[in-house]
């Protein structure tokens, strides 16, 4: 039977007996608390009768050693195997440095930012062959869409579409009544009233309403593709569908991905029309132009061009942001925490791809005279 673990003074020496392992730390603690510690110039730790000692032990034994110390004395030790005295130096040199000079805080800036810099590659390269892996699974399913897993991507449509209307058409109507009701007060001064439809037209279905919906989206349906898949990581459902011979790219990205591709374009034609009406309400409270008169100036100021611009973003942007919300859902690899940290970095880094994809396509078309 293993003997209790147990310190106490007999004969002005500390004699430590049995397992200094983590069970018994506790115990030990309270003990080593409790002691008289002896007078004499010199400390005697006998810890030949000591059985096993791990990390936690060993530390235990180096407070009550630096204990003695402080007071002037001297420490000895008797007994101590091989093994342990090994652990035992490590553990003290460990508690004896001083504070900041751990891995990391005493490393120089080079070093800092080298590991910065192939942190920064190895996330590049994963998310690079995900981009891939994901192209890869997309041109698969085109060519056999059998495939899709079709009831799955119309749940997305529903969930992510539908379920969005509300929400999309209160703010792109508040936007489109913001820019019409900003525009008034300028061209008002001018005497060109009219030109409020150019103004809300143009800019609505352009640029402001997909742009509007991908941020929506983003915070709404991306977040929530990271947090679903995070959490089948974390509770190990990924590998029983792997387990199965079943391909998580199949059954979890593509649903996503091909759902919202067709759901964003939808949400954006639904608001362009609830925006353009909140230009127009303002339009005529404001600068007397009629709901005719808006109409006719629209189609004549208007350009198809600018819907078609608008709408073909769309697909773009919702390719983004799928992706984004389920790669950061597999790179989850610890608990709730890592949850909710991914989570919030798959919205961050979706909008803020979102709105780089769209200043591109600002720059591009510009150089195109479109």
């Amino acid at each position: 039977m293993e003997q209790q673990a147990s310190i106490s003074v007999e004969d002005n020496v500390i004699r430590c007996r049995g397992s200094w392992t983590l069970p018994n730390l506790s115990r030990l603690e309270q003990r080593g608390r409790a002691l008289r510690w002896p007078e004499t110039p010199t400390v005697l730790y006998d810890v030949g009768e000591v059985t096993a000692m791990d990390t936690g032990g060993a530390l235990i034994l180096q407070r009550c050693i630096d204990g003695v110390r402080h007071k002037g004395q001297q420490t000895a030790l008797q007994g101590l195997k091989p093994e342990f005295d090994e652990l035992l130096r490590k553990v003290e040199v460990e508690w004896s440095r001083p504070e900041g000079s751990g891995a990391g805080r005493g490393m120089s800036w080079v070093e800092r930012l080298t590991r910065a810099v192939q942190s920064r590659q190895v996330s590049t390269i994963r998310a690079l062959a995900f981009v891939g892996e994901s192209t890869i699974a997309f041109g698969r399913a085109l060519i056999r869409p059998r495939s899709i897993r079709w009831r799955a991507l119309l749940r997305i449509v529903e969930v992510d579409g539908v379920r969005a209307l509300p929400i999309t058409g209160l703010l792109t109507f508040l936007v489109g009544v913001v820019i019409a009701y900003q525009g008034a007060e300028q061209l008002r001064k001018f005497g060109t009233n009219i030109f409020i439809v150019d103004l809300v037209g143009i800019s609505l279905l352009r640029e402001i309403a997909p742009l509007i919906v991908a941020i929506l989206i983003a915070g709404r349906s991306g977040s929530a593709y990271a947090a679903e898949i995070g959490t089948m990581k974390v509770t190990e459902e990924l590998d029983a569908v792997r387990t199965l011979g079943i391909s998580p790219m199949n059954l979890l990205v593509l649903p996503r991905a091909f759902g919202l591709v067709i759901a964003l374009p939808l949400l954006t034609v639904y608001a362009d029309v609830v925006g353009v009406f909140g230009g127009m309400l303002i339009a005529l409270g404001e600068l007397n132009v009629s709901f005719v008169e808006f109409v006719a100036r629209f189609e004549e100021a208007v350009p198809v061009r600018h819907l078609l611009i608008g709408l073909g973003k769309a697909p773009f942007f919702a390719a983004i942001i799928a992706l984004v919300g389920c790669y950061q859902g597999f790179q989850i690899r610890g608990g709730v925490d890592d949850v909710g940290r991914h989570t919030t970095i798959s919205v961050v880094q979706g909008i803020f791809l979102v709105i780089v994809f769209d200043a591109l396509c600002s720059i591009l078309l510009n150089w195109w005279d479109l």
